[in-house]
């Protein structure tokens, strides 16, 4: 059999159109495509189809499609995690042994915050040998702000991306310095996300958005929270404080 290669593909936040067009070659070249699905209560397949699910299948047919159940709303147990990352990973390394080439579908980036990171990992040492290669994809920041019209950074600005599952203090202390702010996962903390800003003094331009590219999408001033939980994946824009007119930070 030729090289085993696990191909992880950014396949953007949701809106199909956004992914790349090396993204969709390297989903059709592959002989199964893999997509992470929630567990359920029993740690079997939710049934829910998810984004990433949603996006490859208006690129290839579903029978080439493989579900695989990952925890990804698993965050306190760590030994059940661990079990189901294991048992991911051993199906997805079966894949490998039969199939030339595996991709695997994530949503936004798969360096950037994606169940890839550690199924790669996992395949690394069960299928050795296996050629590891990543797709870029269009991340959530990016689409919420070509959305909003939020500039991501101007001249020497820097970016800071937080994940606030890491904690409101974390988040605070990124929106006390000088550049753009991004945080993602915070829908269960959005009341602590615009308690910071206001402390901050960084609510006035900061913007939120969920459900991008899909039916049911918002995007939203910050100033508009009001503390009540939103969707767990949402991003928050809030750009750094900019005087001096056009190029003032070069």
């Amino acid at each position: 059999m030729s090289e085993r290669r696990l191909v992880g593909v950014g396949v953007g936040p949701g809106d199909p159109e956004l992914v790349t067009v090396k993204g969709v070659n390297a989903l059709r070249d592959a002989d199964v495509v893999v997509v992470p699905v929630m567990a359920a209560f029993d740690g079997k397949d939710g049934g829910e189809r998810g984004r990433a699910e949603a996006t490859v299948l208006h690129y290839v047919p579903v029978e080439k499609v493989v579900r695989v159940v990952f925890a990804l709303n698993e965050r306190s147990d760590r030994a059940r995690r661990e079990a189901a990352w294991d048992a991911a990973g051993e199906q997805v390394a079966e894949l490998l042994r039969k199939h030339g080439t595996v991709a695997f579908a994530t949503i936004g980036d798969p360096n950037v915050y994606s169940t890839f990171t550690y199924l790669a990992q996992t395949i690394a040492e069960l299928v050795p040998g296996t050629g590891i290669e990543t797709v870029p994809g269009i991340t959530a920041m990016q689409d919420l702000a070509a959305r909003s019209g939020a500039v991501l950074t101007e001249g020497t600005e820097p970016l800071t991306l937080v994940p606030v599952t890491a904690g409101a203090a974390v988040l605070k202390d990124a929106l006390a310095g000088p550049g753009t702010v991004v945080a993602y996962k915070f829908g269960r903390q959005a009341a602590e996300v615009a308690e910071a800003l206001r402390e901050t003094g960084r609510i006035g331009d900061a913007v939120w958005g969920s459900a991008l590219g899909l039916a049911g999408e918002s995007i939203r001033p910050a100033a508009e929270l009001d503390g009540e939980p939103l969707p767990y994946l949402s991003t928050l824009i809030a750009p750094a404080r900019r005087e001096g007119g056009r190029g003032g930070k070069l």
